[in-house]
């Protein structure tokens, strides 16, 4: 699972700056900024939508800092 989520948040921020990037040197005059930062989006959806399928299968477990009552 850790393998998964890194692999995805890699993807994610290479569309990120792959999208600044053509931000940069087409200035408007293509599609290619529009379609790399909506891979983003979408793969970004996916990514929180697998977490929680992971979650509610029982592939992954939360072991967030436990809270003491004042």
């Amino acid at each position: 699972m850790d393998i998964i989520v890194i692999i995805a948040f890699v993807l994610i921020l290479a569309s990120l700056f792959s999208g600044l990037y053509f931000v940069m040197k087409d200035k408007g005059k293509t599609n290619r900024a529009v379609n790399a930062l909506t891979f983003r989006i979408g793969f970004s959806i996916l990514l929180f939508v697998f977490i929680l399928f992971s979650y509610k299968m029982g592939w992954i477990h939360p072991t967030g800092i436990p809270i003491t009552p004042r």
